[in-house]
């Protein structure tokens, strides 16, 4: 009998998930309901069976422009386009911005004509608009000020593998109403599942985003709940989510923010108010001793290591979207 594993495999030769596509992941809008869970169906089947899609992406090219400095992000988008078989090529814009030269208009009508998908971390969430609206190639979004689209994505399906049903959880996020915030925010809308988000006053997440978030969740039954108070946010919760306090491009910022978010570190205390199964979850790098405490980090709850391995999964999984690749399963026996 065929495991549940081979009976969901995608036939092949077509793409994966058949009615599903999309040209960009510049925002987890771009997925909606659909394609968020198409994304995690088919990170599993990729993570159960990493040989069936070795070549999927055989003589496809991307190109990454980061302006950020990055460690899983990098790694994981150039092993995942490799592991597919594909090739990965990295432009370090740390020390300019990706339009310094010339326009971002030229640069994406250059790249269109070389590569088969870009992949971006910016400051400016608006930089991967308008290089998305030029290139008529697949743009991703691997990190901007506004969001972390395949970030979330991996930390939901963290979960779903800790947890299973998604719609049977809630996630509590503390700490600063920032682009992971935002992208958790909306991957739950997208699923149906249930977050609860507290942050300081003035450290909100953006208004817009809340309410695209809470649209979407009309349609899939999801619970958004927005709160200052992270002790009422952790009660009974499954998971306990934290990021920086300040992000990148904040740093003068980081002695203003040092007072104000002690009250929401992730330490063992707040760990205690949630369920005796939660997880703790966070995106790293992790600045211990301030958003987090070396013993909720290195404890027996926390799973920040499968999030980042599973970055590769689900990254993979886009790449073989947006690019669509295409698999044929090995013939089996009725005996295997």
């Amino acid at each position: 009998m065929n495991s549940p594993l081979q009976s969901r495999m995608p036939i092949a030769p077509e793409t994966f998930p058949g009615v599903f596509w999309c040209p960009d992941l510049v925002s987890t809008r771009d997925l909606g309901p659909q394609g968020v869970q198409a994304v995690l169906h088919l990170t599993e089947l990729m993570k159960g069976r990493p040989s069936v899609f070795q070549r999927s992406l055989a003589g496809k090219q991307m190109v990454m422009f980061f302006e950020k400095p990055s460690l899983r992000t990098r790694i994981t988008f150039e092993s995942g386009m490799v592991g597919l078989g594909g090739t990965a090529m990295f432009v370090d814009q740390s020390q300019s911005r990706i339009d310094a030269r010339e326009t971002l208009s030229d640069v994406a009508h250059n790249l269109e004509r070389w590569v088969d998908v870009i992949v971006l971390r910016t400051f400016s969430h608006q930089t991967i608009e308008d290089m998305a609206q030029y290139a008529s190639v697949p743009v991703i979004n691997a990190l901007s000020d506004l969001e972390h689209p395949c970030q979330a994505l991996a930390d939901y399906f963290t979960l779903q593998e800790r947890f299973g049903d998604l719609k049977k959880i809630t996630l509590a996020y503390v700490g600063d109403g920032n682009n992971v915030a935002h992208s958790l925010l909306l991957t739950c809308a997208c699923l149906g599942s249930s977050i609860r988000i507290a942050t300081p006053k003035g450290y909100s997440c953006n208004p817009e985003i809340v309410a695209q978030g809470r649209k979407i969740a009309k349609q899939t039954g999801a619970q958004i709940e927005l709160l200052t108070d992270p002790h009422a946010a952790v009660t009974g919760v499954d998971a306990i989510y934290t990021d920086a306090w300040a992000s990148m491009g904040q740093e003068n910022e980081s002695a203003e923010r040092a007072t104000v978010f002690p009250p929401y570190q992730v330490n063992e205390a707040l760990m205690a108010e949630a369920a005796p199964h939660a997880v703790f979850m966070h995106c790293l790098p992790a600045h211990r001793g301030q958003e987090v405490t070396d013993d909720v980090m290195d404890g027996e709850h926390s799973v920040v290591f499968e999030q980042a391995e599973n970055r590769l999964h689900v990254q993979k999984s886009i790449l073989y979207i947006l690019l669509g690749g295409a698999v044929r399963l090995p013939a089996r026996s009725a005996h295997a």
